[in-house]
């Protein structure tokens, strides 16, 4: 993609401008009353290091301060052993970014982008649209409405599945893994599945070897996990669980 286009495509951060707007107005409110008590000091210390993580955070990801959400999503990208011939699909494709560089590497592929685009995101199918555009990929990608945990799909419809730091978001199920099954459903036999999102969490996906077990179960193949976690771009202190410390890559075929 051209400089020029990438000064125009939207695809916004993934860390959201409220994790640091909550904490840290509390934090300056604290710290002013801390002019008349000490204690409230140490509140606001809480509150503005809070405030400043995910500052910090928010900065890494952005293209201007470490692109550390575009260098994610190339290592998904670099996941993907395909011959470019079909129909893709993009589960919770946000602000189009993962629909709009397959069809940019995959120029013969028909691509689908699915999302839910809820109100916690600042992403619509409106957006998704006008960077495809700006792209110009628009004639060839196409961008629909609904849950990752019940697509409104046909089974069997795709080549390639795909998704990137998704199904941990998904509020209309706690099974996270029901994403998986449904993800599984609508690709063909013989179609190649690569997911990236928060797997090493437990609380939501279990352990690595019961997904792995799981995919197999539902008819998958050469299913394996690879820790995106341990890449050298990723910086210690994103390593937190609900940060980058737990994002790996499932990639197998059906």
């Amino acid at each position: 993609m051209s400089i020029k286009t990438e000064e125009k495509t939207r695809f916004g951060n993934w860390v959201s401008m409220k994790f640091i707007i909550i904490p840290g107005i509390p934090g300056l409110v604290f710290l002013i009353l801390g002019v008349v008590a000490w204690p409230w000091f140490l509140l606001a210390g809480v509150f503005l290091i809070t405030a400043g993580y995910f500052l910090l955070a928010r900065r890494r990801f952005s293209p201007g301060g470490g692109n550390l959400q575009e260098k994610v999503l190339h290592r998904l990208i670099a996941e993907i052993r395909w011959s470019g011939e079909g129909c893709v699909l993009d589960i919770g494709c946000g602000s189009g970014a993962l629909v709009i560089r397959l069809a940019e590497k995959y120029p013969a592929a028909g691509i689908t982008g699915i999302d839910f685009w809820g109100k916690g995101w600042n992403y619509s199918k409106g957006l998704c649209e006008e960077n495809a555009r700006v792209a110009g990929v628009d004639g060839r990608v196409t961008f629909v409405h609904g849950s990752a945990s019940s697509l409104p799909l046909n089974d069997g419809s795709f080549d390639l599945v795909v998704s990137n730091m998704v199904f941990h978001e998904v509020k209309d199920v706690k099974d996270k893994s029901v994403c998986l099954t449904e993800a599984l459903r609508v690709l063909k036999p013989g179609g190649i599945f690569v997911l990236q999102d928060l797997f090493l969490l437990k609380p939501y996906f279990g352990t690595p070897e019961a997904q792995i077990e799981r995919m197999r179960s539902l008819g998958a193949s050469e299913v394996e996990m690879i820790r995106t976690c341990d890449e050298p771009f990723v910086p210690t202190f994103l390593k937190l669980p609900f940060m980058l410390g737990t994002v790996a890559i499932l990639r197998g075929r059906k």
